[in-house]
């Protein structure tokens, strides 16, 4: 540029200067990165949580980070203060944790499976990005809201994670091979389609890390009890580093060793202990009730269902729709808007009783409805309907209904056995449980004054159904007496 200046200063012509370009940035490899080219996130569960550079695409994206305003356990922090956490650290943890368990297989297996780092980083993907398709108050919305107003409804957050991804790759240019993109679909829907997962030809084991839907071991119960318990203050002893470090696979089948036996009954018994203490508390389920009342009041005049179905639209739905129902101008909205305020002010449904479903009609069982209660009411001063009962129908298991998930789970002796085999419960202990499922009804009454007629219908439905009452305890007298 020196003497194009000095030509310019003397009047003459300016010499021309070639500007040669810079050479383009080397573009990584899928599966490829170091040390440069990771980010360092802090997660107070795993510590530090490297991103690859595809990794940091994704969750760079606005769609990803809306997982910030979904609460992990939806409502449950009103019950347990602590559990605030989101889909967003939760799927950093699974990622986490989705990556040792392939660079564990890599290390005393690599080379005898042929895993490379492709297979690697799509596992670690697919824990990712295996929950962007929850909506508002996560499994609330799935399991409570979308079945109210679409009775049969089919929808599944993992089916519109894989929806929702094909969205996310398009929208932003996400540079991904369609096959290695095909392949984290798969993966990310294998607990609900397993039929997807069995007929893949090579490398099945793989499509039971993240979501299993052939036992149910997956890195995604590994993150989410430790993570739920510890925010909810519930002891645990359960130990998914013993199961990482044990994993082997056999015949394209994840196993462990026969004495980890123990260790993944707890797995799958401080899962089920969540569910009755935590995730289906009663109060919890009274709130929830609440909530999705006040949803579908609103569906109407919001069309929240209507999202469900475009993944463009859905992604923009998160927990902040409380706030935009509250905020709504429309009149049509005053029902929704003051069952929402009573959440806030603690006026909630009335908790009336519960009972467990006996163990020998369980395989007869059929949902309670708000029907048979008011069905069953024989005398009472006030006339029940419909819409002053809710009913919550719980089922907990050890994710395979009334069956034994363990004995879908292969065994090995020692590293120098080659035998795989399963293991029955009497060979290991005879204290361990006969049955393997609870079904729970619990009965609310909507309004204050309607506890005792409540109860007293919903004890006469016991008496009909089984000859007693099943219920541990009566619902206590001065509850009965203390709104009327």
């Amino acid at each position: 540029c020196a003497p194009a200046a000095a030509a310019v200063a003397e009047g003459e012509q300016p010499v021309a200067v070639a500007v040669l370009p810079l050479p383009p940035a080397a573009r990584y490899q899928y599966g490829d990165y170091d040390r440069c080219s990771t980010k360092q996130v802090f997660d107070n569960l795993h510590g530090n949580i490297s991103l690859d550079p595809l990794a940091r695409e994704f969750v760079d994206t606005e769609e990803f980070q809306r997982l910030r305003d979904l609460k992990q356990l939806g409502l449950t922090y009103l019950v347990f203060p602590g559990a605030v956490h989101t889909r967003f650290e939760h799927s950093l943890g699974v990622y986490r944790l989705a990556g040792e368990a392939m660079n564990n297989l890599q290390k005393y297996q690599g080379n005898e499976l042929g895993i490379d780092r492709i297979d690697v980083q799509t596992v670690k993907l697919a824990g990712l990005l295996h929950d962007i398709g929850h909506g508002p108050f996560s499994h609330l919305f799935e399991h409570e809201f979308l079945p109210r107003v679409n009775p049969g409804s089919t929808w599944s957050h993992e089916h519109m994670s894989a929806l929702l991804l094909d969205s996310i790759v398009d929208k932003h240019s996400i540079d991904i091979e369609p096959d290695y993109l095909k392949v984290i679909k798969e993966m990310i829907v294998a607990s609900s389609d397993v039929s997807t997962a069995e007929g893949v030809k090579e490398k099945r084991f793989l499509y039971d890390i993240v979501a299993n839907g052939r036992n149910g071991i997956d890195v995604d119960k590994f993150d989410y009890i430790d993570r739920d318990c510890r925010a909810c203050g519930i002891g645990s002893n359960f130990q998914h580093w013993r199961l990482l470090e044990g994993m082997r696979v056999m015949g394209d089948e994840i196993c462990y060793p026969a004495k980890d036996y123990l260790s993944i009954h707890k797995l799958f018994t401080t899962r089920a202990d969540l569910h009755r203490t935590v995730y289906t508390h009663a109060k919890v389920k009274a709130v929830e009730l609440m909530l999705v009342d006040a949803l579908v009041e609103a569906n109407e005049y919001l069309g929240i269902s209507l999202h469900a179905d475009d993944p463009e639209d859905f992604w923009k739905l998160d927990d902040t729709i409380v706030k935009s129902i509250e905020t709504a101008p429309n009149d049509e909205l005053k029902k929704a808007k003051e069952i929402i305020q009573r959440i806030r002010r603690r006026e909630l449904y009335k908790f009336c009783n519960q009972y467990s479903v006996p163990k020998d009609k369980l395989d007869h069982f059929k949902n309670i409805t708000a029907q048979d209660i008011v069905c069953s009411q024989i005398t009472s001063k006030v006339l029940l309907k419909e819409e002053d009962v809710a009913v919550s129908n719980v089922k907990i298991d050890l994710t395979r209904g009334k069956d034994n998930p363990l004995e879908s789970i292969k065994f090995f002796k020692d590293f120098g056995c080659e035998e795989k085999f399963p293991i029955t419960d009497e060979r290991v202990s005879h204290l361990l449980p006969v049955c393997n499922q609870d079904r729970i009804v619990r009965v609310y009454a909507k309004k204050p004054e309607l506890v005792e007629a409540v109860s007293e219908a919903f004890e006469n439905l016991q008496l009909r159904m089984y000859g007693e009452k099943t219920q541990v305890h009566d619902t206590p007298t001065k509850k009965k007496r203390r709104f009327n």
